[in-house]
């Protein structure tokens, strides 16, 4: 191992350097300071070491003749000394037989954390996260559940069992304290926050502190923290843990063009997904990967098979192989509990049962009443929708939803909703009369229109951003509802009679 460069046989060479020194890849791995499925992938060719690492093997190796030598002369034998501090003696010796607590308890993490696991937070990591090695896993359980503490308590167990080191989560920015406090205060896990400020001067994913870290998912995908992130100096992590999993989305268009965010493609890189982007490549990819979320599906087939790509990357290349994924294979890698199926400890439901019904009320009558204004809006939507072309009748019925909605909300915000429709179509028929506005130019804002998303429809609450004090889907609704639908000035004319 005298060549300074990485030669091309390493996963030998490796194999032959612990044979001749009588270490076990375990032995091998706390030397080096490493985790022991960092060894096992070094000898297996899937990860190769980095230049510090190969370094340390190669004063190891340099040392072998000084250990021999000292094996063949041992000199003197050590004497046993009784004039330690006998506090001290006892807490080494309580501290090493605890290290080995793990054989003795399956679930040896319960006893050193101050928390009691509920039911289902047990059967997560007792009965499915510790079974599974590599853990490839989306834990999909409902609000509330503890995924947290979940996450807390795998971390907890795998330590105990030496079968963990190095340790990154990516929530989102608001719960990058959350976490750092929860793993502290309950399990005792002390992990460090790494802010964008850190990637400045120094690279805080190398050094004895790098080991258990947080950084949110927006830092991460920056490009200055990325490249950090990918320099060849940086010992792979065993686990990573995506929170909040189902903003690392990615789209698929109707002409089956696929849409990532950079949140998806920093994912893909960790899970070690082959074929992307050259600038979103890692020289290493996570042995485990847990994806955290509340709502896996959310109502679209494409970005929940996105998610499952990133467990088993070959396997799930395409959304035909997912639908071809058998359930027993599936149930490895994936759980979900409503809050009906929790319960405390002595079976008592965790939360309350839900109820769901569905209440009618009566309409007030007369020429003005509910029930006219009721009537009016839907002739209105009606007729606005029979008019549009048969190219623009999706964009049509974007914009009508959106009147549906103010029109179940309140007559205000249906008041003020025609108010502006009026003023949006005052404007475009002068701009017509004028000539200021070509039939062109009108058709332009239908396509414009048929552009518009529906916030309310594609993103959740925890999706949207805000602007000038406004939420997303306001920004949206108003948008939408100034749209042009008509494709002439008389079509103008007569929509704003009616409003």
């Amino acid at each position: 191992m005298a060549d300074g460069n990485l030669p091309n046989d390493y996963p030998v060479r490796i194999k032959q350097f612990r044979a001749r020194l009588g270490l076990t890849q375990v032995e091998l791995a706390a030397r080096l300071g490493v985790s022991f499925a960092t060894v096992n992938r070094w000898e297996n060719g899937q990860t190769s070491p980095s230049p510090l690492a190969w370094s340390q093997l190669q004063r190891m190796d340099g040392s072998d003749a000084t250990v021999a030598a000292a094996a063949a002369n041992p000199g003197p034998k050590p004497t046993i000394d009784f004039t330690a501090s006998p506090d001290v003696v006892r807490a080494l010796a309580e501290g090493e037989r605890l290290s080995f607590g793990h054989m003795f308890n399956p679930a040896f993490a319960t006893e050193i954390s101050q928390i009691d696991p509920l039911p289902h937070q047990r059967l997560a990591v007792y009965d499915h996260m510790l079974k599974q090695a590599p853990l490839r896993f989306l834990l999909a359980d409902d609000a509330g559940a503890g995924k947290t503490i979940m996450s807390g308590l795998y971390i907890r167990e795998m330590k105990a069992r030496r079968l963990l080191k190095r340790v990154l989560i990516i929530p989102p920015a608001g719960l990058v304290g959350n976490w750092q406090r929860e793993l502290a205060t309950l399990f005792g896990l002390q992990f460090g926050i790494i802010s964008g400020a850190n990637a400045k001067t120094s690279n805080p994913f190398i050094g004895p502190g790098s080991d258990c870290v947080i950084v949110s998912v927006d830092t991460l995908s920056g490009s200055k923290m990325f490249a950090r992130l990918k320099e060849a100096a940086v010992v792979p992590y065993d686990l990573v843990i995506f929170d909040e999993a189902h903003k690392l989305s990615a789209n698929r268009d109707r002409d089956l063009h696929v849409n990532k965010t950079e949140r998806y493609k920093l994912a893909e890189a960790v899970a070690g997904v082959s074929g992307t982007e050259k600038d979103w490549t890692l020289p290493w990819a996570a042995h485990h990967l847990l994806l955290l979320t509340a709502t896996p599906h959310q109502g679209k087939d494409y970005p929940y098979y996105a998610l499952w790509r990133l467990l088993e990357p070959e396997v799930l290349s395409t959304p035909d192989a997912f639908g071809e994924y058998p359930p027993e294979r599936r149930a490895l890698h994936f759980i979900r509990r409503t809050k009906e199926e929790m319960v405390f400890l002595n079976g008592k439901p965790l939360y309350p049962k839900r109820m769901s019904d569905t209440l009618g009320y009566d309409l007030t009558q007369g020429p003005a009443s509910e029930q006219t204004l009721y009537e009016e809006t839907t002739e209105y939507m009606r007729h606005v929708y029979n008019r549009a072309k048969i190219l623009n009748r999706a964009a049509a019925r974007l914009a009508m939803s959106v009147l549906q909605r103010r029109l179940a909300s309140s007559t205000f915000a249906l008041l003020r909703s025609f108010e502006r429709r009026i003023e949006k179509l005052d404007d475009l028929i002068n701009q017509v009369q004028e000539g200021r506005l070509t039939m062109e130019q009108l058709l332009t804002l239908q396509r414009h229109l048929a552009e518009e998303d529906d916030v309310l429809d594609s993103k959740t609450a925890d999706d949207e951003t805000a602007e000038n004090g406004r939420e997303e889907n306001e920004t949206s609704e108003d948008n939408l509802l100034a749209g042009v639908i008509a494709a002439s000035l008389g079509d103008l004319i007569a929509e704003r009679e009616q409003v």
